[in-house]
């Protein structure tokens, strides 16, 4: 089992930036990958980019040379610097943990661009 609480959402104007973040515990050393996921209300789930344990493996071509995924091994956190936001960005992100063949979702946290 591991639990995840994102944080770091809010109300942001576009071009601005924000970071959020994914706390994660319980059976953290298990983990094998992470991704960060958003929704937009109307619209299907997109994997925005994932994570090993070291190395990034994945950015949707929406977010490339916008939003940079990090971990903290030590802190057991996982991180999304996201910069020049536009409206488009505006969704629920979701932190997801996999563990062989069971996925570990968070709560989400709120992405709000807007002038």
């Amino acid at each position: 089992q591991v639990q995840l609480v994102e944080s770091g959402g809010g109300l942001v104007q576009p071009g601005g930036s924000l970071r959020l973040s994914c706390a994660y515990s319980g059976s953290s050393n298990s983990i094998d990958h992470m991704n960060w996921s958003r929704q937009a209300p109307g619209k299907q789930r997109e994997s925005v980019a994932m994570i090993s344990r070291g190395e990034v493996l994945h950015y949707s071509d929406s977010v490339k040379g916008r939003f940079t995924i990090s971990r903290d091994n030590a802190k057991n956190t996982l991180y999304l610097q996201m910069n020049s936001l536009t409206s488009e960005d505006t969704a629920t992100y979701y932190c997801m943990a996999v563990i062989g063949a069971r996925v570990y979702r968070g709560q989400g946290t709120q992405v709000t661009v807007s002038s």
